[in-house]
C-alpha cells in the first residue's frame, strides 16, 4: 500500500493506494486542514483518526511519497512517517525521478504540487495540455506536445481575492462563493457574488486564451484543486476537472522511482 500527501498551503489531501491492483486503485482519500501548527504527534493522531474511521490498518502502508509546499511542514512529516508508519518518506525534490523534464529558468523553485500535477496529466491526456489548479493561489502549468514543462503562470486564488475584499471594504458583508443566478445583481450580495465568480472566470479564461494561442487550438485543459468544478462549470476552456489529479501524479513518481531503484 502507498499512502500519498499532497501538503498545500490551507489543505492537506491523502490519498491510500493498492499497488497490487492493475491499474492501481485508490482505497481511500481524505482532505483535511494543513496542520502547519501542529506536533508530529498531533499529525500522527489525526492519521490514525482518519484510518481508523476507515476500517484500516496503518501497518498495511509500506510506501510513503510526498509533495509539499509548506517547508516548516516537512520534518513534522518525516517525524510522522518513520514513527508512526516505519516507513522513510520520499518527497518530491530535486534528485527524484519525475520523467518531467522542466525547461524553465530555475528547475529548482518549481513547486513540487505543480510537478507531479504535469506528470498525471501527461500521463493521462498526451500534451499539449495546461493544469489549472485552483487552490491558495491559481497556478497554470503548460506541458509541451513531448511531455516537458515549458511554465506558466500564478494567481491569486478566488479565496484570496474574496478575503482581501471582504476585509478591505468594510461595509461588504463575506458572502459564500457559488455561481449567482443571474449577471445582474439586485442587492450587495448578489452583487459581490457576481463580481467573485465571473471576474474569476474571466480571469482564468483570458490567461487559458493567451496560452492556447501559442501552443495551438488542439491544447487540452484540466483543472484540479477544491474549486476546479465551480469555476470550470463557466469556464469556455477548461474541458476536464480531475480531483485525484495531484495523488495520480505522486503515485506515478513513485512508482517510477522504485523501478528505478530495482
Amino acid at each position: 500500500m502507498l499512502l500519498a500527501i499532497d501538503a498545500g498551503n490551507s489543505n492537506t489531501v491523502i490519498g491510500l493506494y493498492d499497488l497490487t491492483a492493475e491499474p492501481a486503485k485508490l482505497v481511500a482519500d481524505w482532505r483535511i486542514t494543513t496542520p502547519v501548527n501542529q506536533t508530529a504527534s498531533e499529525c500522527g493522531v489525526i492519521l490514525a483518526n482518519l484510518f481508523a474511521l476507515a476500517k484500516l490498518e496503518m501497518s498495511v502502508v509500506d510506501g510513503i511519497v510526498v509533495s509539499s509546499v509548506v517547508p516548516p511542514l516537512d520534518p513534522i512529516l518525516k517525524e510522522v512517517c518513520t514513527v508512526y508508519f516505519h516507513v522513510k518518506a520520499i518527497f518530491i525534490e530535486p534528485g527524484i525521478k519525475t520523467g518531467l523534464p522542466i525547461l524553465t529558468d530555475n528547475p529548482s523553485e518549481v513547486g513540487a504540487d505543480r510537478i507531479v500535477n504535469c506528470v498525471a496529466a501527461f500521463d493521462k491526456f498526451g500534451g499539449p495540455t495546461i493544469v489549472v489548479d485552483m487552490g491558495t493561489a491559481t497556478t497554470f502549468d503548460v506541458i509541451s506536445k513531448k511531455g516537458e514543462f515549458l511554465g506558466g503562470a500564478i494567481a491569486p486564488g478566488l479565496r484570496i481575492s474574496a478575503d482581501a475584499l471582504f476585509a478591505r471594504a468594510a461595509r461588504l458583508p463575506r458572502v459564500d462563493i457559488k455561481r449567482p443566478a443571474k449577471v445582474i445583481g439586485t442587492n450587495t450580495v448578489d452583487n459581490m457574488q457576481i463580481g467573485l465568480y465571473y471576474g474569476y472566470i474571466g480571469l482564468v479564461d483570458g490567461i487559458l486564451e493567451r496560452m492556447i494561442a501559442e501552443l495551438g487550438a488542439e491544447t487540452k485543459v484540466v483543472a484540479t484543486g477544491g474549486l476546479a468544478k465551480l469555476i470550470a462549470s463557466g469556464s469556455k476552456h477548461i474541458t476536464t476537472v480531475d480531483d485525484m489529479l495531484t495523488l495520480t501524479g505522486l503515485r506515478i513518481v513513485y512508482q517510477r522511482n522504485l523501478k528505478a531503484k530495482r
